[in-house]
């Protein structure tokens, strides 16, 4: 009895606290409201607001359906500008689920109805001041898509979309006044409404891959129509990926008129910009087994070498092929059909002949031509070629090497002896080795790379050359060094040193140079030509083998050193190729090869000795060690 009247009383409290808390909240009507509330958040007069807006007399509780009592009740997951309006409008609420990849339920940053329409200042979008107007709404959209946080925390990776929209032809048109033109919803609204934005990789997403083109065909009916019946859209309705749709060659949201020279599909860009890609691509090339080098031999020929000279009259890919009904040659109504030719090049040439249409535009110049005629004069000329330029180059030679023995007859002077030709020898291979195999790992698709090592484990071999030659280079630096410390090597480096007459001799070759002085510098034993070569080869080869062990040994040293450390010895590395290789080019084959007064070349690095006339022109104050005659 004890517990059921223990029982009984906790009830009998329980009840008469919960009616006690009852009586605590007040209820109100919409009159209350403007006591509390008279400003927006936006700090404009919310009675304003609705008087102006599509919601004109309407009550606050009909919108803000849970603040019927005061204190008012938080209720979760509820938000006046997302249930509040699903409260009149729920078809518009069941068709919005997601927006792009996200459910609107999973998401709190997925933008509500207001952030959209507007909160108590909603417009019908017909009105120039509405958010969804179509002059208005790229603004509307970009609140979100131009919050760069907010579009990296949900990998939106469309780079500054509004931007490029205002830009475009269709942003300009609606800025212009031209509602008509397309804005963000036409081409992103999904099933009809704006309220279903998908992303791309939903089958009912309108910018679908398989979908986009009836999405522009909401504007461009008959441009549309073309598209599906050519080859393209057939292969699109196939549901070939790798077919190109309208973004492909027109762009997305930066679409500009084909009369900018700056689009894809102008007449000066259309071959280069937007056919070449994929006609070039050796995937699409292998998969449709479609012919090569179409785009080499459309610029040899008339057509191609008059567009790259700017000509925006004579006809390119679509002039021939057609713009959006393209179809293959095959195919009676194509209009590079055989039988079609004719009316096609008749276009741009009135009057032109069957048999001149039939010519190929795509043929080869190097092909032989149909033309017997011109076949003959096209051997003559490779025949003349062959012959003429190799005379040339024979006599060239002839005389070259005639000029290099004259020079080695003179008197000689002992420039290097034995073990420093040697050095200078080893250097130079490894060196030259170096830079070729160098350069070819970081130009791997030039001409000169796939020459020497576009064959089958052609670039395998080359990695091993390179390294090779790099421990060549290491041991050259290494015999330099060891011989420095001979009585030679000693003397060796005391005339390298540079001191304050280089200078003086730097600046009286300048002034002689540009005609302001009579009097040459006089050097010693080495000018300051050579010893800025020298410091620089020191500095060049220490960078040069530092930095290539560790790109060499990369795994060892990356658990070693800082992060970043090997980004900065690969940047080192490379450009000091660079410098390295244009000092050789300009400096040193000019003093050595290319100088008047030493043409054809300075033979002590074939023979250690170089002519005593030479020697005494460049170096009138030294001492002539050895004369050889």
């Amino acid at each position: 009895m004890l517990i059921l009247f223990l029982l009984f009383f906790f009830v009998v409290i329980f009840i008469a606290s919960a009616q006690q808390k009852e009586e605590e909240y007040e209820t109100i009507d919409s009159d209350s409201c403007v006591e509390c509330h008279e400003k927006s958040k936006h700090d404009t007069v919310i009675q304003d607001d609705l008087s102006h807006s599509i919601h004109d007399g309407f009550e606050c509780l009909d919108c803000h359906i849970t603040k019927g009592i005061i204190p008012h009740k938080e209720i979760p997951d509820f938000e006046v500008g997302w249930q509040g309006c699903e409260s009149c409008h729920q078809e518009e609420g069941e068709d919005y689920e997601i927006h792009g990849r996200t459910a609107h339920a999973e998401d709190e940053e997925i933008p509500t109805c207001s952030d959209c329409h507007g909160g108590h200042e909603v417009l019908p979008s017909s009105a120039k001041l509405s958010k969804t107007n179509p002059v208005n709404l790229p603004e509307t959209c970009g609140v979100c898509h131009t919050d760069l946080d907010l579009v990296k925390r949900h990998q939106i990776r469309t780079d500054h979309p509004l931007s490029i929209y205002e830009s475009s032809i269709h942003g300009r048109a609606v800025k212009g006044g031209i509602t008509a033109a397309a804005t963000c919803n036409d081409c992103h609204s999904g099933e009809g409404t704006a309220h279903r934005i998908y992303s791309q990789g939903n089958p009912n997403s309108s910018i679908n891959h398989f979908n986009i083109p009836d999405t522009c065909g909401k504007c461009h009916k008959e441009v549309t129509e073309d598209y599906w019946s050519g080859i393209h859209g057939q292969l699109v309705k196939r549901g070939d990926a790798t077919s190109p749709v309208c973004t492909h060659c027109h762009g997305e949201h930066g679409i500009i008129s084909p009369q900018d020279s700056r689009s894809p599909v102008s007449r000066a860009r259309l071959a280069e910009a937007t056919c070449t890609p994929c006609h070039e691509s050796i995937t699409l090339i292998e998969r449709y087994g479609i012919s090569t080098g179409r785009r080499p031999t459309f610029i040899d020929n008339y057509h191609g070498l008059k567009t790259k000279a700017g000509d925006l009259h004579v006809a390119n890919c679509a002039s021939c092929h057609g713009v959006h009904l393209i179809l293959p040659s095959t195919n009676p109504e194509s209009s590079i059909h055989p039988n079609n030719l004719r009316s096609t090049c008749g276009e741009c040439h009135p009057g032109i002949t069957a048999e001149l249409a039939a010519t190929p535009i795509h043929g080869d110049i190097e092909a032989a031509p149909e033309n017997k005629v011109a076949e003959i004069v096209r051997i003559v000329y490779i025949i003349a070629i062959i012959v003429i330029i190799g005379l040339m180059a024979v006599y060239w030679i002839i005389d070259l090497l005639r000029q290099i023995v004259l020079v080695m007859k003179k008197p000689q002077v002992q420039r290097m002896w034995a073990d420093e030709l040697w050095q200078h020898t080893l250097l130079m291979v490894s060196f030259t080795v170096l830079v070729i195999t160098g350069f070819a790992l970081r130009y791997g698709d030039s001409w000169f790379a796939s020459l020497l090592f576009g064959w089958d484990y052609g670039f395998t071999v080359r990695g091993i050359i390179h390294r090779v030659a790099a421990v060549v280079l290491v041991i050259a630096t290494l015999w330099h060094v060891l011989y420095l410390f001979s009585h030679r090597g000693r003397r060796f480096l005391k005339d390298m040193i540079p001191n304050f007459s280089d200078f003086t001799q730097f600046t009286q070759r300048i002034l002689f140079n540009l005609g302001l002085s009579k009097n040459e510098p006089r050097f010693k034993r080495f000018s300051y030509v050579e010893k800025a070569e020298y410091w620089a080869l020191v500095w060049g080869n220490a960078m040069m083998i530092i930095t290539g062990f560790l790109l060499w040994f990369d795994n060892f040293f990356v658990a070693i050193l800082p992060k970043g450390f090997l980004d900065v010895a690969l940047v080192i590395h490379f450009y000091e190729a660079i410098l390295a290789t244009l000092a050789i080019l300009i400096w040193h084959l000019y003093s050595t090869v290319f100088s008047p007064h030493v043409y054809p070349m300075n033979p002590s690095w074939l023979t250690g000795k170089m002519p005593k006339d030479m020697y005494e022109h460049e170096h009138p104050d030294a001492e002539v060690e050895e004369v050889k005659k």
